[in-house]
């Protein structure tokens, strides 16, 4: 048998770290057992569905680098299918019409609350049987799924073991509305079967939906999936999170600087753990996981973490990788790369200094854009009168160099320092200052070696410009 998931969010709103979890998880599995992956989005929910959340879903997923094996297929386009089988199933007596208007059903549920019964639909209900009983062709109906009405609901849960939920307690579920559409319950079944899903990986939340449409399966004759429903995420203030109440769309991350491979290992641990191990690959990723690994407890976001990661991917991953995702952000600021070193070079000695690629795009502007300005305070205390010797010396040598390397600028700052007699302050930070316009840079002479010999000695010249406007106390 080959393994199959699915991923199926639900358009009515942004991806939030809770569904790229479920996304993730159920990407994992199919990997480690050597399976295949589906996209499907559930839109039945015409009136909320929209196409900008159906294309910032697909767009925070292929960030993720979660690759769908098919999909993305689309429940609207499958009306024709969900009916054919209700059809099939009023037929049979497996499903039947209800007419009892909305305006009824609220009273009886009104009058269930007050004797302190459980709300449910009754169809034994004498007012409901009774307005059924008095129905006319062209009457407004939906189609409810005949539930059994005795026995239990048995099923394995990978996280949460065996869950048991009698009949009795199950109402007769809509599977059509009174305006033809097929309901999300309904839907989710034919669509499992048809597409030959094993294993369903999702939220905790759908624990009470999972015996209905087990019932449906049965109902259907069609094989029931295994289900792993995976704990509750809540935020850094232990609080549920939601898509209205401080879920943050998994594009923000994008948006805030953070790395594909940091936000997995993030995700990976809100929830299952592998021994005491923090830091995972990809492949260890897919060769370690398992469903039967995931915590039933509820798991709490921790931003300090998230950015603790981030810096480390940043520091240790390839720089190529480092660099197709930070040209996202450079092309969004439109800085040009043209006369500028390679991004991976700047990478190398920038990199380790940044938690976010936004911060290292800041601290790689400099090697491709000229600056107009310096820091104030790294001005104020850097570029006075005493530096003007020091960089008029540094500008002279520099201007003489017939090779361009780091051993020759190092050596040339350490000549200025000797001739001159001062310290490696007094000549590195003018430098510093004059070349990148900060107080804070890597090493000097790696930034020099990089920017190239005309573009330093082009700032340098700015910088003995700005000395010299400057009163003389």
């Amino acid at each position: 048998m080959t393994i199959k998931t699915r991923f199926a969010p639900s358009p009515t709103g942004y991806l939030h770290v809770g569904g790229a979890r479920t996304a993730l998880y159920s990407w994992l599995f199919a990997k480690n057992q050597g399976g295949k992956f589906v996209l499907r989005i559930e839109d039945t929910d015409i009136k909320r569905s929209t196409e900008n959340a159906v294309n910032e879903i697909l767009e925070g997923i292929k960030w993720m680098e979660i690759e769908w094996d098919e999909g993305p297929y689309y429940q609207t386009k499958r009306f024709d299918r969900y009916n054919q089988i209700i059809d099939k199933l009023l037929a049979e007596d497996k499903a039947f019409k209800c007419y009892a208007s909305k305006e009824l059903l609220d009273e009886i549920r009104t009058e269930q609350e007050i004797n302190k019964e459980i709300p449910r639909y009754d169809a034994n209900h004498p007012k409901i049987k009774k307005q059924n009983a008095v129905a006319k062709n062209g009457d407004s109906y939906v189609v409810r799924f005949r539930n059994p009405k005795s026995g239990n609901v048995v099923f394995n849960d990978q996280v949460h073991g065996c869950i048991k939920v009698a009949n009795k307690q199950l109402d007769d579920l809509v599977i059509r509305r009174a305006d033809g559409t097929p309901t999300y319950n309904f839907c989710v079944v034919i669509d499992d079967w048809d597409m030959g899903i094993t294993h369903v990986v999702r939220g905790e939340d759908h624990i009470s939906n999972t015996p209905r449409q087990i019932n449906i399966y049965k109902a259907l004759g069609a094989p029931v999936p295994t289900f792993a429903h995976c704990a509750m995420i809540l935020d850094d203030n232990g609080t549920k999170l939601s898509k209205r109440h401080g879920a943050i769309s998994i594009t923000k991350y994008r948006d805030e600087g953070y790395l594909p491979n940091a936000l997995n290992n993030y995700l990976i641990r809100l929830g299952w753990s592998h021994g005491d191990q923090e830091i995972f690959s990809k492949e260890e990723m897919v060769n370690f996981f398992s469903l039967e690994a995931i915590s039933k407890s509820a798991s709490s976001l921790n931003s300090k973490k998230l950015l603790w990661l981030n810096n480390y991917y940043i520091k240790t991953s390839k720089p190529e990788y480092v660099a197709k995702h930070l040209q996202w952000h450079l092309n969004k600021q439109c800085i040009k790369q043209k006369n500028g070193p390679p991004l991976t070079k700047v990478i190398e000695i920038v990199g380790e200094r940044c938690n976010t690629l936004v911060e290292l795009v800041e601290q790689s502007r400099y090697f491709y854009e000229n600056f107009s300005e310096f820091e104030v305070n790294a001005a104020n205390k850097y570029l006075c009168k005493i530096a003007e010797k020091p960089l008029t010396l540094a500008l002279k040598k520099i201007q003489n160099l017939t090779e361009w390397t780091v051993e020759n600028l190092r050596n040339m700052i350490s000549e200025v320092c000797i001739e001159l007699e001062i310290s490696m302050v007094k000549v590195g930070m003018p430098l510093r200052v004059a070349v990148t316009g900060k107080a804070k840079s890597p090493s000097i002479d790696l930034v020099m070696h990089l920017i190239g010999q005309d573009r330093t000695i082009t700032r340098i010249k700015v910088a003995l410009d700005f000395i010299a406007t400057l009163k003389v106390e």
